[in-house]
């Protein structure tokens, strides 16, 4: 049996810690769910960031974030949404917004950082929240992590069994493909910026290469890929506080990536796939 797993990156393969600043009230929101907050308001969109931490701590603290982001010619992707926007639209409420500023953003990464830095490897992206209905930035966010122990093993376990191992997140590409060289998975079945339709998505094409096709999750915008994936396993490593409906879509919980490998075996009846 020919097996492919693919794997959301924070909360899975890796201890994300996530902080978010309310534009409007300065308010720090620590290691908070990016995705659940997004979820809460329909006009709310998860955006990521093509910029790097050190070039947003090196500007102005009260130049306002887009223009910061229209001189860099920084880039975005869409991670998380509830309501199909053209990207333009999306691109229009980003690089017009006049109340967030670079040193909104400097916060979240100082927090972020401040938190993560005494870690091995930390990877870490930065984006905002915009408002459909507010018209703007309504967050700025950071997110910082580090792989779970036996992250690893777990990979070289999969890859030894012959099962073929994928990264689809809404994360930046250059961060998952710096986790992905850690843990051994090739750079070429990286998928970044994926938003929730994107990942099933990409569970719907392996399956046409593959007779399985496992999705490994931990949130609400691993929803839809969980309902088409052959099988779905729904990690808690992380935190236990689940939605609902996520939970009823979940063909496994675990709480530990390392669980992932008996699971696979399973789907053999002799323990051996073959890709």
């Amino acid at each position: 049996m020919s097996i492919a797993v693919v794997f959301d990156s924070a909360g899975t393969l890796l201890r994300s810690y996530r902080t978010a600043r309310d534009v409007g009230t300065g308010e720090i929101l620590p290691d908070v769910e990016t995705t659940l907050l997004t979820c809460r308001d329909p006009a709310r969109v998860l955006i990521a960031l093509n910029a790097h931490s050190r070039d947003v701590m090196g500007a102005p603290d009260d130049q306002f974030l887009s223009e910061y982001l229209c001189e860099r010619k920084v880039g975005f992707g869409v991670s998380c949404l509830r309501q199909v926007t053209p990207h333009e639209e999306l691109a229009n409420l980003l690089y017009g917004d006049r109340e967030a500023l670079v040193g909104d953003l400097q916060a979240c990464i100082k927090d972020v950082w401040g938190i993560l830095k005494e870690e091995e490897l930390v990877v870490m992206d930065s984006g905002a929240i915009l408002n459909l209905s507010k018209r703007g930035i309504e967050f700025t966010v950071t997110a910082g992590g580090r792989p779970f122990k036996g992250a690893k093993e777990t990979i070289e376990s999969l890859h030894a069994m012959g099962v073929a191992t994928y990264i689809a997140s809404g994360d930046r590409a250059a961060k998952l493909e710096q986790i992905a060289d850690h843990l051994g998975i090739p750079r070429d079945q990286v998928h970044g910026i994926a938003t929730p339709s994107i990942k099933a998505q990409i569970v719907e094409d392996l399956q046409d290469y593959y007779e399985t096709v496992v999705m490994v999750g931990d949130g609400i915008n691993d929803l839809k890929a969980f309902r088409r994936a052959d099988i779905s396993i729904l990690s808690e490593q992380q935190s236990r506080e689940k939605p609902e409906q996520l939970t009823r879509a979940a063909g496994y919980i675990i709480k530990n990536v390392r669980e992932v490998v008996p699971i696979v075996r399973e789907l053999s009846d002799d323990g051996i796939v073959s890709i």
